[in-house]
C-alpha cells in the first residue's frame, strides 16, 4: 500500500501508469474489431483444439482467434528487430552505428520500415495457413485477401507504434508489456479450458498441476533476480574535493541477461518457416512442392518442434546477451576508472575473465529459460492436456514483464525523491 500511495502522489509516475493503462485498453478494443468479410464460426472450429495454432493466439494477444486487424501482434516488428540485431554482428557498418546514438535512431527507423513488407508477407502467409485447415472469408475474392492484409499490416503499424509510446514512458518495454497484456487477457480461457478436463476422481492429478505452476513460478522469479557480483577494487576515489583512500565496488551479472527477449525472439523464428512454406503448398515446380509440405509435416511433430524451439532458446540467449554486453568495454571503463578485479590483470585479462564467467553463468540461465519454454510439451505427453502447450512460455513472460515494470517504478520513483 504505501509502495500504490508513493506511486499515486508523484505525478510524472502516475500520469505514465495512467497512460499505459489507457493504450493498454485501447489495444484489447481493437483486439475485438474483426477484419471485415471474416466467418467467426470457421475460425472457431479452426483453432478448436489446436495447439500450434492455440500458440499463434496468445502470442498475438488473443486476437488472432476473432481474426482482428490486429491478428498478427507485433510479431512482424519483432522479426525486423531480429534482422537488423543480427545485421548488426554481420556488417561493421552498421555496428559502428549502434554504437552512436544518431545511428541507432536511424536503425529503429529502418526496422520500422521493414516492418511493413514483412507484416504483409506474414499477413498472406498466415490467411494461407488458416486456409489450409478451411475458408473462413465470406467471400473468395482475390480483393477480400488484399483488404484483410492491409488491414493487418495497419494492425501491426498501430501496435508498433502504441508500444513505442509506452517504451518512452520509462515503465518497461512496450512491446513486452503488449504480450503480456495478451496473454493475461486470454488467462481466464486458458484455465477454463486447462481444468475442464478434470473430474473428481482426477483431483489429485490437479493438485499436482497446481503445484507445478507454482514451485515453476518461483523458480522463474529466484532464477532471473539470480546475479553474481564481481568484486572491483579502485585504488583511489575523489569525494568530494579530496582524493580518498581504495574504495571497494563490484559488478553484477544476472545469470539470465536476456530476460524474456529470447523467448520473444525464438517464437518469431519458429513460426516463420510454416508460414513461409504456405506460399510454396501449391508450387508448380513439384521439389519446391515437397519442401513445403515437408516442412509443414516436420514442423507438426512434436519431438522435433520441441528440439527446435528449445535450440533456438538457447541460442538466442547466448546472442541477445552478446548484443547488450561487451566485456572489452566494461574492462576498458573499469581501467579508466582506475579500477581492477583483485587477483586479475587489467586490460584483456579482465576482459577474458569476464567473459568466462559470463559464458558459464549464461549456460546455466539459457538451459533453465530453455526448459522452462519446452516444460509445457513434456508435461502435455503425461497429462494429455493440449491448452498446457502456451503454459511454461506465458508464465516466463508474465513473470519477467512483471519484475522488470516493478524495478523501473521503483527507479522512476526513487528518482524523483532525490530530486525533491
Amino acid at each position: 500500500m504505501n509502495t500504490l500511495l508513493r506511486i499515486w502522489k508523484v505525478k510524472e509516475v502516475r500520469n505514465s501508469i495512467l497512460f499505459i493503462i489507457a493504450m493498454l485498453m485501447i489495444f484489447r478494443v481493437t483486439a475485438h474489431i474483426p477484419v471485415p468479410g471474416v466467418d467467426a464460426n470457421a475460425l472457431k472450429d479452426i483453432f478448436g483444439g489446436n495447439q500450434f495454432f492455440g500458440l499463434l493466439n496468445i502470442f498475438s494477444g488473443g486476437t488472432l482467434e476473432s481474426f482482428s486487424v490486429v491478428a498478427m501482434g507485433v510479431m512482424p516488428y519483432i522479426t525486423s528487430s531480429i534482422i537488423f540485431q543480427l545485421l548488426g554482428m554481420i556488417v561493421p557498418q552498421i555496428e559502428e552505428m549502434q554504437k552512436e546514438e544518431q545511428g541507432r535512431q536511424k536503425i529503429n527507423q529502418w526496422t520500422r520500415l521493414a516492418t511493413i513488407p514483412l507484416a504483409a508477407i506474414q499477413g498472406y502467409g498466415l490467411i494461407l495457413l488458416l486456409s489450409q485447415q478451411g475458408n473462413f472469408f465470406t467471400s473468395t475474392s482475390p480483393w477480400m485477401t488484399l483488404f484483410a492484409i492491409v488491414s493487418m499490416t495497419t494492425g501491426t503499424m498501430f501496435l508498433m507504434w502504441i508500444g513505442e509510446l509506452i517504451s518512452e514512458k520509462n515503465i518497461g518495454n512496450g512491446i513486452s508489456i503488449l504480450i503480456l497484456a495478451g496473454i493475461i487477457a486470454g488467462l481466464p480461457t486458458f484455465l477454463s479450458q486447462s481444468l475442464s478436463i478434470y473430474d473428481k476422481s482426477q483431483l489429485v492429478t490437479l493438485i499436482l498441476f497446481l503445484v507445478a505452476t507454482i514451485i515453476t513460478v518461483v523458480s522463474i522469479v529466484i532464477m532471473n533476480e539470480a546475479q553474481r557480483n564481481i568484486p572491483v577494487q579502485y585504488a583511489r576515489h575523489m569525494r568530494g574535493s579530496r582524493l580518498s583512500g581504495s574504495v571497494s565496488s563490484h559488478i553484477p551479472l544476472r545469470l539470465n541477461m536476456g530476460g524474456v527477449i529470447p523467448i520473444i525472439f525464438a517464437i518469431s523464428i519458429v513460426l516463420f518457416p510454416t508460414m513461409i512454406a504456405q506460399f510454396f503448398i501449391n508450387a508448380r515446380t513439384e521439389w519446391l512442392r515437397e519442401l513445403a509440405t515437408w516442412t509443414l509435416q516436420i514442423f507438426q511433430n512434436q519431438l522435433f518442434y520441441g528440439a527446435i524451439y528449445f535450440l533456438l532458446v538457447f541460442l538466442f540467449a547466448y546472442f541477445y546477451t552478446a548484443v547488450i554486453f561487451h566485456p572489452d568495454q566494461v574492462a576498458e571503463n573499469i581501467q579508466k576508472q582506475g579500477g581492477f578485479i583483485p587477483g586479475i590483470r587489467p586490460g584483456k585479462q579482465t576482459a577474458d575473465y569476464l567473459g568466462w564467467v559470463v559464458n558459464r553463468l549464461l549456460f546455466v540461465g539459457a538451459t533453465f529459460l530453455s526448459l522452462v519454454a519446452v516444460l509445457p510439451l513434456i508435461v502435455q505427453q503425461f497429462t494429455g492436456n493440449a491448452s498446457l502447450v502456451i503454459g511454461g512460455t506465458s508464465i516466463l513472460i508474465i513473470v519477467a514483464v512483471v519484475i522488470d515494470s516493478v524495478k523501473q517504478v521503483e527507479s522512476q520513483l526513487t528518482m524523483r525523491e532525490y530530486d525533491v
